[in-house]
């Protein structure tokens, strides 16, 4: 996708301050001051960079670490893993596989059926909710 070739300029031009700190520059938002932590309505949860779709509302749960959990993303491509050895902490980072944005980090301690906990940032994140008449 074109979105991983965009200047540091396009991409400020295109995310506010927050997002582009933490989709771009690998950020954090404190825990439980996020929109979409405590979102619970069925939708799909899309990359706030590119609009890809990460995430389903079915994978989603609340693991009361203060950021959006899921056990699994949309797609098994949806995101990519790499190594993060920042903060004296071993962690695997998950990016947006379309655009490269950093979204989270995944441990190995969410419940089933994965076992996987992808704790993912809500400026990271756009919600687009199921509409009614396609229930």
């Amino acid at each position: 996708m074109a979105d991983k070739h965009l200047t540091d300029a396009e991409w400020r031009d295109r995310l506010t301050p927050e997002q582009y700190r933490i989709l771009r520059e690998g950020g954090t938002e404190p825990p439980f001051s996020g929109a979409l932590n405590d979102e619970k309505r069925p939708g799909t949860f899309r990359c706030a960079a590119c609009g890809e779709e990460l995430f389903k509302s079915g994978a989603k749960y609340n693991s009361g670490s203060g950021w959006p959990s899921f056990t699994a993303p949309a797609e098994g491509d949806a995101v990519d893993e790499h190594r993060d050895s920042s903060h004296g902490m071993e962690r695997v980072e998950i990016r947006c596989s379309a655009c490269d944005s950093h979204l989270g980090h995944v441990f190995p301690d969410g419940p089933g059926p994965t076992g996987l906990r992808y704790c993912v940032n809500s400026a990271s994140l756009d919600f687009t909710p199921e509409d009614d008449g396609d229930a």
